[in-house]
């Protein structure tokens, strides 16, 4: 049988506690709201569904405070580097009811329920950056759905494979601190941690300097030509006159 339609109940959405139940309910055609026993002490939960949804017996499900979910609609997870962070992007589809939802570092931005057409796409904006995303849904066969995802109109592998070419990241602890700096290559613009920083740019004998501190640090990136056609320039971050290993992401 099918999952039962995403469902609230009224009442705080604090998630103070969570039970696991096997629960039996039922809906009938001319009425939207039915009671749900749970648990050893029978408490009332109401479920607010569309009448004459078609709901399955024996359903595990969640109860919280305030929210009651199904389990097994989350169907895509991405984690997509930008310059100001690692952003993880989840998407939920319920292939019964329609509902589609989509999350952003845990906070959810787009919800559809009751969509009567499954496929499609959700476009949404990602990080600081503004970056412009793309969930696509597309049959594959029967009741069979694949989701991909796409960053400026370009899948996401070659997205990724554009940005190697086009940034530099450097990881380090700084302070204690886990630390992500990362150069834009095309605009020299320089971003720690979700921040965009405050750069002063100078010409050098052998080629440019970015400046920039971050807490009571010194920072600097050299660009400096490989002499190579391929290569092309090469940057280096050195901190308190220590080169920092750059990392490919």
């Amino acid at each position: 049988l099918p999952p039962p339609p995403h469902c609230r109940v009224a009442g705080p959405q604090k998630w103070e506690k969570c039970l696991r139940v096997s629960a039996h309910y039922s809906v009938d055609g001319e009425s939207g709201q039915k009671q749900l026993s749970a648990g050893s002490q029978g408490s009332g939960f109401r479920i607010d569904v569309k009448p004459g949804a078609f709901l399955a017996e024996e359903l595990e499900i969640l109860i919280h405070t305030g929210t009651l979910e199904t389990m097994a609609d989350l169907v895509a997870l991405w984690e997509v580097a930008l310059s100001d962070g690692v952003h993880k992007i989840e998407f939920e589809h319920g292939t019964t009811s329609g509902k589609r939802v989509v999350n952003v570092d845990g906070k959810e931005i787009i919800r559809r329920d009751w969509m009567f057409k499954l496929v499609g796409k959700e476009t949404f904006t990602v990080g600081a950056t503004k970056t412009k995303a793309t969930i696509n849904i597309d049959a594959i066969s029967g009741f069979a759905y694949e989701y991909t995802l796409e960053i400026n109109g370009k899948s996401l592998k070659k997205y990724m494979e554009n940005r190697s070419k086009t940034t530099n990241t450097w990881l380090l602890n700084l302070d204690g601190v886990d630390s992500r700096i990362v150069l834009e290559k095309d605009t020299m613009d320089v971003w720690c941690n979700g921040k965009k920083m405050e750069t002063a740019g100078e010409f050098v004998e052998d080629g440019t300097e970015t400046h920039f501190t971050i807490g009571n640090h010194d920072c600097c990136i050299k660009a400096v030509s490989s002499g190579k056609r391929r290569e092309g320039i090469i940057h280096t971050l050195i901190m308190d006159d220590h080169e920092i290993p750059e990392i490919v992401e």
